[in-house]
């Protein structure tokens, strides 16, 4: 990011002024077959373009109140991108299905959508939805959520970056808060995955003036203007 910005810094500079604030620099972790099942059976579904495996869960958090919410996350695979972030105080079968359909309706049907085996997501309503677009369900095995890593590392971004340093006071401030980080993450946060790049970068399309068309002129200097009498 600092890069980016047009800083001209070291990674080893950067890590000591890091370490010297006290913030956590994660170690490298050792690198796991993860794509075998436990047995060697078989390879575990893999995603090999956008919009070829979709995964989602739940996180569960407070507003200042005491109250609890849940946030229903829903993350593209291959890209890294967050989706959706639906934000309530009590989210369904329901609501899966709404936050699916809004996405099938902007993006079109994945082929795959991966979950947990929670109640929400193994609703008879919800895998009778998902068959009839014509995407299929991947449930992951029960007790092991590493077998949905990029959502639990989603989860676990969103949780260290904002959950766990920030007051909500109401409901609606929540969501503003949660939806402004979500854009945050998928157009300026670097991901290591990608190569220290956003999942979905912004960029700004200049308009183009076709041929023959008036040229933009600068308006006048003061010099340039009669003089007022």
């Amino acid at each position: 990011m600092l890069r980016d910005a047009g800083w001209q810094v070291n990674d080893k500079r950067v890590e000591c002024l890091w370490r010297r604030e006290g913030l956590k620099v994660p170690g490298k972790q050792p690198k796991r077959g993860r794509l075998w099942l436990n047995d060697g059976s078989c390879i575990r579904l893999r995603a090999e373009r956008a919009d070829h495996v979709w995964s989602y869960d739940f996180v569960h958090h407070r507003t200042y109140d005491g109250r609890a919410f849940r946030m229903l996350n829903v993350l593209d695979e291959f890209t890294r991108k967050s989706l959706a972030i639906r934000v309530r105080r009590k989210l369904s079968s329901t609501d899966v299905v709404d936050v699916l359909t809004d996405l099938f309706i902007l993006r079109g049907v994945p082929a795959y959508i991966r979950s947990d085996n929670g109640p929400e997501f193994v609703a008879k309503a919800v895998r009778q939805w998902i068959a009839a677009v014509g995407a299929r369900t991947a449930f992951i095995e029960p007790g092991s959520p590493w077998e949905n890593g990029y959502i639990e590392s989603f989860n676990a971004r969103l949780r260290d970056e904002l959950l766990n340093g920030e007051i909500f006071y109401t409901l609606k401030e929540t969501q503003v808060l949660i939806e402004s980080w979500r854009h945050h993450y998928n157009a300026a946060r670097p991901h290591r995955g990608l190569g220290y790049r956003p999942p979905a970068p912004e960029t700004i399309v200049m308009p183009s003036w076709p041929p023959g068309s008036a040229t933009l002129r600068r308006p006048p200097s003061l010099a340039e203007k009669p003089a007022m009498h």
